[in-house]
C-alpha cells in the first residue's frame, strides 16, 4: 500500500491547484481525526484523504471523476478498499458507502471545502477562530459557497451517527491541528 508521503507525492503530480491541494489536506486531517476516534488505520485512510480528488483537476466530468484515480490505483495494485473509498465518495459513482472509511471520506468531503470558505470570509482568515456556531450560520445562507452542498453535509453527519454539531466540531478540530499547513492559521501565520 502507498505511503502517506508517496500518495502525497503522487497527488502533487496530478495536482497543480494549490487550492485543490490543500483541499485534499484538509480532508486527510479530517480522515485521520476519524481513523483514531474509530480506532482504524490512520495511514490507509489519509492515503484516501490525499487521494479522493486527485484526477478532478484534469478530469472534472462525471465521466471520468474519480475514476481516472481508482483507475490508476488498481493498475498499482492497491488495496481494493481505498478504491472503494475514493469512488463512494462520489454519490454518482454508483458505489454505495459502507464501511466506515467509506463514510467518513463522504462525511468530512464537502464539510472540509465548507468549512475553508467560512474561514476564508474571516478578516484574520484563521479557520483557529472559526467555531461551529459560525459554521451553522453560513449553511443557512443560500447563497454563500453555494457549490457545497448542505445535504451531503447533514448526510455525513447521520452516515456517522453523529448530530451535525459534533460532526462539525470534529472536522473543524481536524482542520485547526493541521491549520498551518493547510494555509488557515490566520494573516499573521
Amino acid at each position: 500500500m502507498l505511503t502517506r508521503d508517496q500518495a502525497y507525492a503522487l497527488m502533487c503530480e496530478w495536482t497543480q491547484s494549490e487550492s485543490l491541494r490543500k483541499h485534499m489536506l484538509a480532508v486527510e486531517a479530517a480522515m485521520r481525526f476519524y481513523a483514531r476516534k474509530f480506532g482504524e488505520d490512520e495511514e490507509k485512510w489519509a492515503v484516501v484523504g490525499i487521494l479522493h480528488d486527485m484526477d478532478y483537476e484534469k478530469h472534472p466530468s462525471k465521466e471520468e471523476h474519480p475514476y481516472q484515480t481508482v483507475k490508476l490505483l488498481r493498475e498499482m495494485g492497491e488495496p481494493e478498499e481505498i478504491a472503494r473509498a475514493i469512488l463512494a465518495h462520489a454519490d454518482y459513482s454508483g458505489v454505495k458507502p459502507e464501511t466506515s472509511m467509506e463514510k467518513t471520506i463522504l462525511a468530512v468531503d464537502e464539510l472540509c471545502g465548507f468549512i475553508t470558505a467560512v474561514t476564508l470570509v474571516r478578516p484574520s482568515k484563521s479557520v483557529l477562530e472559526v467555531e461551529v456556531s459560525s459554521v451553522k450560520k453560513k449553511m443557512k445562507d443560500k447563497a454563500f459557497a453555494r457549490q457545497v452542498s448542505r445535504e451531503d453535509i447533514t448526510h455525513g453527519a447521520e452516515l456517522l451517527g453523529l448530530t451535525l454539531d459534533e460532526h462539525i466540531a470534529n472536522v473543524l478540530a481536524a482542520m485547526q491541528g493541521a491549520a498551518k499547513e493547510l494555509g488557515l492559521a490566520g494573516n499573521g501565520a
